[in-house]
């Protein structure tokens, strides 16, 4: 028998094991359930190497081991044999997407509260339209104090924008409100990737005009600021794994599940309609080092991009999470083509 094959074999028995109980499993486990040909001794040989390869962790607790995160990005993207959906499962999908998408909000919501029922992990659903196709509306400009103005950008898809401007001089609020109109006039129907240089040609045309555009111009881009929805669902679905059993550990997650800029990030990533499955510190957070995020993303007929992710401990069930994604990926697709059929 090969050993790297036999090492193979028994990293994936513990890694299956682990997910189903989250239990630290033992050479007997293994013994027992998974590779019976094989003497507890030759097995803790076999998981004594793994563990100096890196694949597995030895709790101070147990005897037995635990996957590191290594041990999973190795069975991502080598071991996954999912078994498919049952048919319960299917149709229970195929049920979310059975009525007619009046409003992009409503469709996220109704995903989010059905694959966070479905998996028992977070769900959330992010829309984002790319710069170069949001269609500026229209905006308003409200005085906070005598320097400061909230200014408010409505794009044609619905989206709002919100920053502070910083003015060099203080503005009346009579005049803030006619600065409001001729620019919202002047920029009314152009891209916000075509904001920077319509606002160029628009200096010089007057004093206040100027120190607006001269704050606009000054102001960075948010990161999140393309944007337009964020529905989280199940939140308090990852408080019942017993990795957040810890009190502290599971409020700093929560304040990530709770914090714009932050989930923004924690689903951002390259590409669409392709999986990205991202494992502990890959996450990229100090506070999600215990969870793994599984994305995947979406063209609507809008040309909005949806972000579909499903947040869970490093012990997630990948194999029916990338099943469930993909199934609700067809669905969706297969009402879109018959809603735009039937216009």
């Amino acid at each position: 028998m090969d050993r790297i094959d036999r090492k193979y074999r028994i990293l994936q028995a513990i890694i299956d094991d682990y997910i189903l109980t989250a239990l630290p499993v033992g050479s007997r486990t293994i013994s027992r359930k998974y590779e019976q040909k094989l003497s507890s001794a030759t097995i803790r040989n076999e998981m004594s190497d793994l563990e100096e390869l890196g694949y597995l962790d030895s709790p101070h607790t147990s005897a037995g081991r635990v996957p590191s995160y290594k041990a999973y990005r190795l069975y991502v993207d080598q071991m996954l044999t999912p078994a498919p959906l049952s048919v319960e499962e299917t149709a229970f999908i195929n049920r979310c997407f059975e009525r007619r998408i009046h409003q992009v909000e409503d469709l996220s919501t109704r995903i989010a509260r059905s694959l966070s029922s479905l998996t028992h992990y977070t769900t959330a659903v992010m829309t984002r339209a790319p710069r170069s196709e949001q269609i500026l509306s229209h905006l308003q400009m409200v005085p906070v104090s005598d320097r400061r103005v909230l200014l408010i950008v409505v794009t044609q898809g619905g989206s709002v924008r919100q920053t502070i401007l910083e003015l060099d001089a203080p503005i009346a609020p009579d005049e803030l409100y006619t600065v409001s109109r001729f620019l919202s006039n002047q920029l009314e129907g152009c891209t916000l990737s075509e904001l920077p240089a319509m606002l160029a040609r628009l200096g010089g045309t007057q004093a206040q005009v100027d120190a607006v555009i001269r704050a606009m111009e000054s102001k960075p881009e948010e990161e999140h600021s393309d944007v337009a929805a964020l529905v989280v669902g199940g939140r308090s679905n990852l408080l019942s794994f017993p990795e957040y059993s810890d009190v502290d550990k599971a409020k700093a997650l929560l304040s990530v599940l709770e914090t714009k800029e932050k989930m923004v990030s924690l689903l951002s990533h390259d590409g669409e309609m392709e999986f990205s499955v991202r494992i502990g510190p890959e996450t990229g957070m100090e506070e999600t080092r215990g969870c793994s995020v599984v994305t995947a993303s979406y063209r609507l007929s809008d040309g909005r991009v949806n972000t579909i992710g499903l947040i869970g401990p490093t012990r997630m069930q990948y194999g029916k999470v990338l099943l469930v994604l993909g199934q609700v990926g067809r669905s969706l697709t297969r009402l879109l083509d018959e809603q735009n059929g039937q216009r």
